[in-house]
């Protein structure tokens, strides 16, 4: 099963319920790189929501450019999964 997984080569494999499920290693590569981008943009947004809590609360006229760094990280995310789909088409 793994050496097949390595190999890129899509091979069915049995379930205790009696369904198959395919995969391959496009699927796994595309899974870990959303995830990761997943997790690294919530590390991010970490430090940026308390840093624009702290800054907001000195500074209300700062809302949207603290808004904008809030919502950045996030694109990270979003660009992975376009470039999924992109992955996928291919």
């Amino acid at each position: 099963m793994v050496g097949s997984l390595i190999a890129g080569v899509s091979t069915p494999v049995p379930l205790q319920t009696g369904g198959e499920i395919t995969g391959n290693i496009e699927n796994f590569g595309a899974a870990v790189a959303v995830g990761l981008a997943a997790f690294g943009a919530g590390y991010a947004e970490r430090g940026i929501g308390a840093a624009s809590v702290g800054a907001l609360a000195e500074k209300e006229d700062l809302f949207v450019r603290v808004l904008i760094l809030t919502v950045l990280p996030e694109t990270l995310v979003i660009l992975s999964l376009v470039v999924v789909f992109l992955v996928g088409q291919g």
